[in-house]
Order: structure tokens, then C-alpha cells, then sequence
């Protein structure tokens, strides 16, 4: 399936201002583009790349005065059917871990383990380890978050989701993420796209997404506590360790974000 992806967006600031931006797709997808995702930015200003610990890459550029406009569409070959789990969904003891997973097991800025693990342990100890363990967080956070824009903030943490009950696609993963750490599953954060391709109508607007891996297996594999329900067309952006390491733009100064639009539907 030929999955078409992109945004506009537009800030105006009133001074220039330094920005890094995580816009483009990750790395891992080199092999499904058909037409990669450059960055247009108008007005025309230098633009530097860099990949960050994680691997994503990063674009740098000083906004001018006034309006700025980043776009970007991109064209990818992804499979056309509904996710499946993968085959195996073992897991790890933390002893026999790859040393790149250990970070991903750590307390971080909205993932706080300290205060989630007894409710972690008392909650899905007693549950199978690995995928059985990992779904059963997914379906607990699922049903205890109240999906709601309107109560989006973007300081709200792991722990203080699971207290709230309320939030929006970012809360839905720090809390499960955070879970996962506390029972030794190394998890990390991620965004990106996800369509709604073989899903019935109505349709909701498009918007950038935030969803989960595990590492099962040997491999890291996705989870979606906040549609916690296969999907088809997911595709990565970035990773880390939790919001603060992917933002989609950050900005070194005053701004005002004047429009948001994102584009994933099937070409």
C-alpha cells in the first residue's frame, strides 16, 4: 500500500529564533520511500542535520522574524494489512539484556518508575511475563485514561496520568511505558503517523501519534495503549526515552504556533 504522509505547519515569532526539529521519517523506513520527506521551510533559511543519541535525525535552523512555514511529503510502500503481534513475545530477564536496552528500564523526565512500582508489581505481577504482561498494561492503561484534547497539558507525567485518569496519546504511553520499567520490561517512547486505513468512518483529523515498544524476543516490538487495537500504516518517526526526548520541534525563544495540519492517508 503507497501511504502518503506529511504536515504544514506555521509559526510566526517575533524575533529569531533558534529551533531543532524532529520532522522526518526514522531511519528505519529507508527501505519502504518512494519519495523521501524533505523538509521545505519558507521562508528559505540554512539548514543543518545532525542524528541524535537515539539515532533520529534532527534539523536545525534560526526562524527569521515573522512567519515561518515547514512542510514535507513523503510517499512509503507499507503493508497494506492490519499489524500482528510478532512470534515471539519473551521476556528478558535483565541480566541477559543487550547494554543498549538497560537506559530504556530507568526512571526519565514523565516516566517516573520510583512511584509507579508498587502499583506496577501489585497490579500485573501475578500476570505471564513477556507480550501476555505487556498487553495487560496496554489494556489497563486503555481503560483507566480518558481520552480528552481538552485536558492535554504537556508537563502531565506517567505518574500523574495514572492519578488523573485523563489525557491524551502522550499520557496513554508515558504511563505504560513507566509500568513496563518498574516490572524490568525495557520499553521506550515513540511518534510518528498511524492512519486510519481499514478502520470504519467517521475520522477523526489527522494528528502526529504516540505509541510504545517492548523489547520481547530480541526485538522491539509495538504496542498502542491509547487505540490499543491493531493499525494499519504506523510509521516511525522518532524514539527515546519519553516525550522529552522526541518533541517534534524545540524552540530557543518566543512563538506562537498559527497552524497544525498532518497528512497520513493512502495515495
Amino acid at each position: 500500500m503507497k501511504l502518503r504522509v506529511g504536515y504544514d505547519l506555521v509559526y510566526e515569532c517575533p524575533q529569531p529564533t533558534p529551533m531543532i526539529l524532529m520532522l522526518n521519517t526514522h531511519y528505519s523506513h529507508v527501505d519502504d520511500v518512494i519519495v523521501p520527506d524533505w523538509l521545505v521551510v519558507d521562508p528559505p533559511v540554512p539548514v543543518s542535520r545532525y542524528h541524535d543519541a537515539f539515532g533520529n535525525l534532527c534539523s536545525r535552523l534560526v526562524a527569521p522574524a515573522g512567519r515561518l512555514a515547514l512542510s514535507t511529503r513523503a510517499l512509503l510502500e507499507v503493508p497494506g494489512e492490519m499489524e500482528v503481534p510478532e512470534a515471539d513475545g519473551t521476556q528478558h530477564p535483565v541480566e541477559a539484556l543487550p547494554d543498549p536496552c538497560l537506559q530504556f528500564l530507568l526512571g526519565s523526565r514523565y516516566c517516573e518508575t520510583d512511584l509507579l512500582s508498587n502499583d506496577a508489581w501489585n497490579m500485573f505481577g501475578n500476570t505471564p511475563p513477556g507480550r501476555p504482561r505487556v498487553q495487560a498494561i496496554c489494556d489497563f492503561v486503555h481503560k483507566h485514561i480518558k481520552f480528552d484534547y481538552m485536558c492535554a497539558r504537556p508537563t502531565r507525567t506517567a505518574h500523574q496520568a495514572f492519578q488523573e485518569g485523563v489525557g491524551v496519546c502522550r499520557d496513554y504511553a508515558h504511563l505504560a511505558v513507566a509500568l513496563c520499567r518498574a516490572l524490568n520490561i525495557p520499553a521506550r517512547y515513540c511518534t510518528g503517523y498511524i492512519s486510519d486505513v481499514n478502520l470504519p468512518p467517521p475520522y477523526a483529523a489527522q494528528d502526529f501519534c504516540a505509541w510504545f515498544q517492548a523489547y520481547l524476543g530480541g526485538s522491539w516490538q509495538n504496542f498502542d495503549p491509547r487505540n490499543n487495537a491493531p493499525r494499519t500504516g504506523r510509521v516511525l518517526m522518532a524514539y527515546g526515552r519519553d516525550a522529552a526526548d522526541v518533541a517534534l520541534t524545540n524552540t530557543f525563544g518566543p512563538n506562537l504556533l498559527t497552524k497544525f495540519a498532518v497528512i497520513c492517508a493512502p495515495e
